[in-house]
């Protein structure tokens, strides 16, 4: 599977290509920064950003286009600018008949550091030692591409015929496709309850699952 991620965003808007499927190790196809000033009126931004998407859906070819779903934020300004890239994003995906993935930020720390509070520091180290890449993607923009094309990969891999095989091709799944996993039960479970899904922590330590004992309370009959 190809999967093309797109970190959204006005000034910089990232975007990451990855190939992989179970039982193989995920690898690096290409990876840039579409950047656009701030001082260019909005209509040419997009086109610039839309372009550029358009290009690499032509030239890449994805199975799948992954983008980060939005979520409300204290600065409006900035997320109005996130939701406008992220409808260039699905717009470019749908004229070209390519399926569109929405993953939440925490579903992404999740997938790639099995801690859905990572930083961006964590997620950039965890992408690249995936991808075995010899230097860090710089700026974030570009690891978060690859870790939303990585998080989908990997949700792929465990709906297939074995679910407990995972992307490195090990016999169960990793800490990180676990809390990929709890951190998307979450999210569904919320929605079907009628509530917004919020950016929720899942707090798991990279590359080890908690323990968890349960003890039994009686109750005074």
């Amino acid at each position: 599977m190809r999967v093309l991620g797109v970190d959204p965003g006005l000034t910089r808007c990232g975007l990451g290509v990855i190939d992989g499927r179970p039982g193989r190790k995920a690898v690096l196809v290409d990876v840039d920064v579409v950047r656009t000033p701030a001082t260019d009126d909005l209509h040419h931004r997009l086109q610039t950003i839309a372009d550029r998407i358009e290009e690499w859906l032509a030239r890449h070819r994805p199975d799948v286009l992954a983008v980060e779903r939005v979520f409300s934020q204290n600065n409006v300004r900035t997320v109005m600018g996130t939701a406008q890239v992220s409808g260039v994003a699905l717009l470019a995906a749908a004229r070209s008949g390519i399926p569109v993935a929405l993953h939440t930020p925490s579903e992404v720390k999740a997938a790639v550091t099995g801690d859905g509070r990572a930083g961006k520091e964590q997620v950039t180290t965890m992408v690249t030692r995936i991808l075995a890449l010899p230097e860090r993607p710089r700026p974030a923009d570009a690891a978060d591409a690859l870790a939303l094309a990585l998080c989908h990969l990997w949700r792929g891999s465990t709906t297939t015929a074995n679910p407990n095989k995972n992307a490195t091709g090990a016999g169960k799944p990793t800490a990180a496709q676990a809390a990929w996993a709890s951190a998307a039960k979450q999210a569904r479970a919320r929605a079907a309850r009628g509530f917004a899904v919020p950016d929720a922590p899942v707090p798991l330590e990279p590359g080890s699952l908690p323990a968890r004992r349960i003890t039994a309370v009686r109750r005074p009959g």
